[in-house]
């Protein structure tokens, strides 16, 4: 019988412009944390996984090899390097609940990292085209050049949206306040988010500054153990269901307003669960531009193709409306260090279902929804989480 695997425990630094000076300091930071928040020995734990997309933002690589220079305990403990563009952390996690399941182990550790701000700013759109199918969508705007010309395609077809874009960025800014991981914390507002200025100029195509997430620094990881293990720890949240899709990398082979295989990871999930959206208390999405939240809205099925903007309009993913998206403040606000971020965004769902969301909370959430994806919808993870202890 195929065991199953729950997250017992998390560590989380501040997302930013932080003073470690390297992925490998980073990840020793959560490495530790996370295995004394789920009351885990070091010389427990079977296997560690561990994402970072690197590709040049620091000269390290091969950084499954660094965990044990942070925890001595893990020095003869199988770990492995996992990339999947900005969907890394959730491959990381994936691979540790497949290691478990198939039962090849008990404890499993999942680490998500990337120091972003240790090269020259102009150099990161170069880096991170390689997310990209860099054949037909080179940019010197790098992905802000690709989502913009995504959010271009979308007003061409539906009419333009800036404004409720607009609001997507300020709700997910005025979220980012409650968050003390966030690397901005404060409210803009609206009428900065929707207007061009000095302070907020055009980026790509119709796409502003506060359109964009951040280039950040950070670190989260995770402690996954088996059912009958997790039974003697202090807290459990099981994947009620966890979906991976693939879809064409160049966007020149599909609508790129259509998130097809995000709307697949979607459809698999909620069938799995056995939940539909209504039951969903909280969903953490991938807002690496607002223009993806709102095509995400779609994806997810709050809205049918094309009435994405409708979702921001009417108030229904704030935080005080019918499902609340980003309550954390999203890539857009909690910042983006590629690495990091599905880890991250899998421990924002599990501290609200454990009621340990501190100002972030959502009041008796009990099941939550999480999407990260890599590239331009290329490869999109769904996982809908619980509390089962």
């Amino acid at each position: 019988m195929t065991k199953r695997a729950v997250i017992v425990g998390w560590a989380h630094t501040p997302f930013g412009k932080l003073d470690d000076p390297d992925v490998e300091s980073l990840i020793a930071r959560v490495s530790g944390a996370a295995l004394a928040h789920a009351q885990v020995e070091p010389e427990d734990v079977d296997a560690v996984t561990v994402g970072v997309f690197n590709n040049g933002l620091t000269p390290q690589g091969f950084e499954g090899g660094l965990v044990s220079l942070g925890v001595p305990g893990l020095r003869f403990t199988p770990s492995t390097h996992l990339e999947n563009a900005c969907a890394t952390g959730s491959a990381a996690i994936y691979s540790a609940l497949d290691f478990i399941e198939s039962g090849r182990g008990r404890i499993a550790l999942a680490i998500g990292a990337e120091k972003m701000t240790a090269v020259p700013s102009r150099m990161i759109p170069d880096i991170l085209l390689s997310g990209c199918y860099r054949r037909e969508e080179e940019s010197p705007e790098g992905f802000a050049g690709i989502f913009g010309q995504i959010a271009s395609a979308y007003f061409e077809r539906y009419g333009n949206h800036s404004e409720e874009m607009a609001m997507i960025a300020a709700k997910n800014h005025a979220n980012g306040v409650s968050n003390p991981f966030a690397h901005f914390r404060k409210d803009v507002g609206f009428d900065f988010c929707n207007n061009v200025s000095d302070k907020n100029p055009l980026v790509a195509g119709p796409l502003r500054r506060t359109d964009c997430s951040l280039v950040s620094d950070g670190a989260a990881a995770v402690v996954l153990a088996d059912e009958e293990t997790a039974a003697a720890m202090v807290r459990a949240i099981r994947f009620r269901a966890r979906t991976q899709v693939n879809d064409m990398m160049p966007l020149s082979r599909r609508d790129p307003i259509a998130f097809e295989g995000a709307r697949r990871a979607w459809t698999q999930a909620r069938e799995i669960a056995g939940v539909s959206l209504d039951d969903l208390s909280l969903v953490e999405t991938h807002d690496c531009f607002t223009i993806a939240e709102m095509l995400e809205y779609e994806a997810m099925g709050l809205a049918a193709p094309g009435e994405g903007w409708k979702v921001a309009r009417e108030g229904i993913t704030r935080k005080d409306g019918r499902l609340p998206v980003n309550a954390s403040g999203g890539l857009k606000a909690k910042g983006h260090p590629l690495g990091a971020t599905g880890v991250s965004m899998h421990v924002m769902a599990t501290m609200q279902l454990m009621g340990e969301a501190g100002d972030m909370q959502i009041p008796g959430a009990k099941l939550a929804g999480v999407f990260n994806m890599g590239g331009a919808a290329v490869t999109n993870y769904v996982s809908i989480l619980e509390r089962t202890k």
